[in-house]
């Protein structure tokens, strides 16, 4: 694609130029390859990185081997665009356990997280009324402003809205523990010997104090975890601006619509995260996402872990009784193991690196069927200016404005306009008004942009992995559903189109192949309620372990499943670990 400045991108995962968190081919430090060690992690993402800095600090001598030129996973920066560097997949930070942040010493290592006050813009789209502005609805920190934003459409809800916020609060509170334990294994109160019935026990002890910390509100938390988001925020406000605003947290990343059952509890899983101590806050890594990614591997490395690129492993070996011996890699490298740790999809894992004869036939269905839909378009975009909103006109210095920080919602005006783009995706048709968050981190992070120019984040949906009639993504599509994007933010910021410099465009089909995102699901499977804890891949399978002893699932497919949180390389590293020590 040509740009408006003569530059030239190649197709979308073909970018001019990468950059960002690279690794030596070699290991760090020009560390070789071994050709055996304790544990092998299969994938440099931000999952894989926390596994091997625990396995390493567990004592097990630790190889990471990854298949990209580049460590982080779907966590990384690249500079697509000479001079402009991107989080190219993943581009927020919030849900990464504190326990990592302390026990890994990150801020030692390196990472700078950048926090963000205001958080949220929803600008409309209406006519000004008697020369004013439209107006828009921005919520930050300080409640006070909050609630005088939110009573621009409703008085009520701005006096709801505080309550809002604490029942949500000590919902989470009461899950919180539960992000950082297995999942309870119920056959092992059947099967298993008196330490791992006491083990399972006392994982259902967490479980119970979770549901009595909840009290007498405890039907209206299930409804909240069961119910369509439509009707938990019909429950609390009347103004469609704000119920559309806090919907797109129940929606983004999945398949679903704001009328879809269960999708509470996704908007759940992105209140539940915290920054520097403030819960529910969301933040950028100064240097883009790859940083984070850079500062997981130092603490892993520091250690003693050794992380290799461009390794593309191709097999799990197995010995003849069906255990862990290795990994074979794509260039007939075999490396020995008794572990293997695997942050790829459990789709990848069981179904491609597994021989099929060597799995339960149940597990393999189980697997197979696996929802992994995905409706994300990721497009990146440099620009040679800020975007100016009617609804927040740009100063005549051109500098940042607090809603520039912000999440920024378009096309949220009411519940409608997301339903209505989730029903285009679910007949096959990519949104023709599709939900947008759109993030400047350069408004916050300038050494990500030339002067004066910024990156521009725009985290789209819906689009269907297919189209209908089973037509595939191609340039043609790719380029008729950006254009219609840009489109859609030039309608709320004037100018736009004029001022961007070159994009790439990622759909499901993109973020599958460059990040291995199965379906393109940013979570590696849909955050449903039937693929959650004891489910999570499936059902009896869901501490990690697997039918092969000696591998587990480190990767977001497992619980407590996507965003980057780090929770599952963790806990997955515990396993293994306890595992080891009772053989």
């Amino acid at each position: 694609m040509a740009t408006r400045h003569g530059r030239w991108l190649g197709a979308a995962g073909a970018p001019f130029f990468s950059g960002g968190c690279r690794a030596s081919h070699s290991g760090a430090a020009g560390v070789s390859l071994k050709l055996e060690y304790d544990a092998v992690v299969i994938g440099a993402g931000h999952n894989g990185l926390v596994a091997a800095a625990y396995l390493q600090k567990g004592g097990l001598k630790t190889a990471v081997l990854e298949r990209r030129h580049i460590i982080g996973g779907a966590a990384v920066t690249e500079e697509i665009i000479p001079g402009f560097r991107f989080s190219r997949a993943s581009y927020l930070l919030s849900l990464l356990r504190p326990q990592i942040y302390k026990e890994l010493e990150l801020k030692r290592h390196g990472l700078k997280v950048l926090l963000r006050d205001p958080y949220s813009f929803t600008p409309l789209l209406e006519d000004g009324q008697d020369g004013r502005v439209p107006r828009s609805l921005l919520l930050g920190n300080n409640m006070a402003e909050t609630q005088n934003q939110i009573a621009q459409f409703s008085v009520k809800d701005a006096q709801a809205f505080p309550k809002y916020e604490a029942f949500m609060s000590r919902l989470v509170s009461a899950i919180d523990p539960l992000l950082d334990t297995c999942p309870v294994d119920v056959a092992m109160f059947s099967q298993g010997s008196l330490r791992q019935r006491l083990k399972a026990l006392r994982g259902l002890q967490i479980l119970f104090r979770s549901g009595f910390a909840l009290g007498k509100q405890l039907p209206q938390y299930y409804q909240v975890l069961t119910a369509p988001i439509s009707k938990i925020l019909d429950l609390w406000f009347e103004s469609e601006p704000l119920k559309a605003t806090l919907a797109t947290d129940a929606v983004i990343g999945a398949m679903a619509g704001p009328h879809t059952p269960g999708s509470g509890y996704v908007l759940l899983h992105h209140v539940m995260g915290e920054l520097e101590g403030r819960q529910g806050a969301w933040g950028y890594v100064s240097g883009g996402m790859g940083e984070l990614s850079r500062a997981l591997a130092r603490a892993a490395t520091v250690l003693g872990a050794e992380i290799f690129t461009e390794k593309t492993v191709a097999q799990v070996l197995l010995s003849p009784d069906g255990k862990v011996q290795g990994v074979a890699l794509q260039d007939g490298t075999e490396v020995k193991s008794h572990l293997v740790l695997s942050n790829a999809s459990a789709q990848l894992t069981f179904l491609e690196l597994i021989p099929q004869e060597q799995l339960p036939l149940e597990f393999v269905q189980r697997i197979s069927q696996f929802d992994t839909r995905s409706p994300v378009t990721k497009i990146n975009v440099a620009v040679d200016r800020l975007p100016n909103f009617l609804a927040a006109p740009n100063t005549s210095d051109g500098q940042p404005g607090p809603h520039h920080q912000c999440s920024i919602h378009l096309n949220c005006e009411d519940l409608n306009i997301l339903h209505q783009a989730f029903e285009d995706a679910s007949h096959g048709r990519s949104s023709s008004r599709p939900m947008i968050e759109l993030c400047i981190p350069s408004a916050l992070d300038p050494s990500l942009a030339p002067p004066g120019c910024h990156v521009i984040s725009l985290f789209t949906q819906y689009t269907p992995y297919t189209l209908a009639g089973g037509k595939q993504w191609d340039d043609h599509e790719r380029d008729d559903y950006a254009d219609r994007v840009f489109d859609c933010v030039e309608a709320y910021a004037p100018g736009f189109k004029a001022s961007v410099i070159g994009r790439d465009v990622l759909t499901p089909p993109d973020l599958e192949r460059i990040f291995g995102l199965p379906g393109g699901n940013i979570f590696h499977g849909a955050m449903s309620l039937d693929q959650l804890y004891f489910a999570r891949p499936v059902p009896f399978y869901s501490s990690y372990r697997s039918p092969i002893q000696g591998l587990y699932l480190c990767g977001s497919g497992a619980h407590p499943g996507g965003g980057v949180m780090g929770a599952v390389g963790r806990n997955a590293a515990v396993v293994a670990l306890e595992d080891c020590k009772s053989l």
